[in-house]
């Protein structure tokens, strides 16, 4: 009986096919990556719109207790800790007891009155600075 025994070269990738696939790799990130980076953005100023709403319904609700809105020294913090001498508060107004950051991680900014309402209520954008494009745009409560 005889065993026979069968090597079979493995065949490897060649040079010019790794750099083959290497380039299509590199279009496509070229191609792509902006158009994700684009969307992203697109989503920090959405969620930041969003989160101006739910303030704003919650300074409502404290003007509907208090007959005020918060002063611009009480803040956004009027909100979920009740401000010296208001005793018809009847919060927190916010659900988690927490006042969230906008989506760059800087604080929100609150005067009250405001320039352009009853209150303004404005994220400054991932520059954290005023005015800008794209990004860096400012997000308020007033448009």
């Amino acid at each position: 009986m005889k065993i026979h025994t069968c090597f079979r070269r493995s065949r490897g990738f060649t040079l010019i096919e790794l750099l083959v696939v290497l380039v299509i790799l590199g279009l496509l990130a070229g191609l792509v990556g902006p158009q994700v980076m684009k969307y992203l953005g697109g989503a920090n100023t959405k969620t930041a719109k969003l989160q101006i709403e739910d303030f704003s319904t919650a300074l409502d609700a404290f003007r509907l207790d208090m007959g005020r809105y918060p002063t611009t020294n009480e803040g956004l913090t009027a909100l979920v800790v009740q401000p010296s001498g208001a005793t018809r508060w009847n919060g927190p107004y916010l659900r988690k007891n927490i006042i969230p950051k906008d989506p760059w991680g800087n604080d929100y900014q609150y005067r009250a009155p405001g320039q352009h309402g009853a209150f303004d209520l404005y994220a400054l954008g991932a520059d954290n600075a005023e005015g800008g494009d794209g990004e860096n745009q400012d997000v308020v409560s007033w448009q």
